[in-house]
């Protein structure tokens, strides 16, 4: 059978269309499949970094210095340690101000005091080979340093990662703002109670001040007068006669004796 020829076009057009269609999806669906290929190939590169990071953690090592001598900063333990072996990363510890020992040589110096440090190694057999080795040994380096003389307090400290360090002390600045916290609150409560006495007072001593006032102005003085006045003449007159008669009979015994 023949197709008429307006219903073949019809057909064209409509497989024309799909085409198009096809042919404009395709791309989008590329263009998000590269997206997808990018965020994955991000995703695999963070993880081999990490894992090389993790690896790298891993074969580091620290070491524990308990003592610092004075004027030696990080700047001056890099110089000295790194001839060992590659240093990361080093801590050291701020001496607190109470505790620092107040001598001449302590006051003239300006530069701070550090009272105990870390030191992280890239390799953790570096880092125990220079703990065993200079450890109670002299510091050394220019003969004109404070410290030439001084000898090295230096552990290693195994199974222990900077992470703990870290760790450890935001352990302890957390202890310390809470205890600062406490005395704080105490120090407030004590001044409040302190306070409120003090106005406590002040409110008796004005009770005390209006009552004082209000008393003067009820109390009123009597007035005593004193006037003189005679005696009655009877009672003088007995009075002189019973004084005349012991006159009287006094002279008589007395006489007859």
């Amino acid at each position: 059978m023949k197709v008429p020829e307006e219903e073949n076009n019809e057909i064209n057009a409509t497989t024309i269309a799909s085409n198009d269609e096809n042919s404009n999806s395709e791309p989008e669906l590329e263009s998000e499949s590269e997206s997808e290929m990018e965020l994955r190939l991000k995703k695999l590169k963070m993880k081999k970094k990490l894992k090389m990071e993790a690896k790298k953690a891993n074969m580091r090592g620290v070491c524990y210095l308990s003592r610092i001598p004075p004027h030696m900063d990080h700047v001056k333990l890099r110089q000295l340690l790194s001839q060992f072996g590659d240093i990361q990363r080093i801590y050291l510890a701020p001496q607190d101000s109470n505790a620092r020992v107040q001598s001449k040589r302590a006051r003239a110096s300006q530069n701070q005091a550090y009272s105990e440090g870390w030191v992280e190694f890239a390799n953790k057999c570096v880092a125990k080979r220079v703990a065993n080795n200079i450890n109670g040994e002299q510091i050394g380096g220019k003969k004109r340093s404070s410290f030439h003389y001084d000898l090295w307090n230096i552990k290693y400290l195994s199974k222990f990662k900077w992470d703990d360090l870290t760790e450890e002390l935001a352990f302890k600045r957390a202890t310390r703002e809470q205890k600062l916290a406490l005395e704080l609150s105490a120090a407030k409560k004590e001044r409040d109670f302190y306070m409120s006495k003090v106005d406590q007072s002040r409110t008796l001593n004005a009770i005390d001040e209006r009552l004082k006032k209000k008393q003067k102005v009820q109390h009123v003085e009597r007035v005593i007068r004193h006037f003189p006045q005679t005696k009655p003449i009877a009672a003088a007159n007995a009075k002189k006669s019973k004084t005349e008669v012991s006159d009287d009979l006094l002279d008589a015994v007395f006489g007859g004796l």
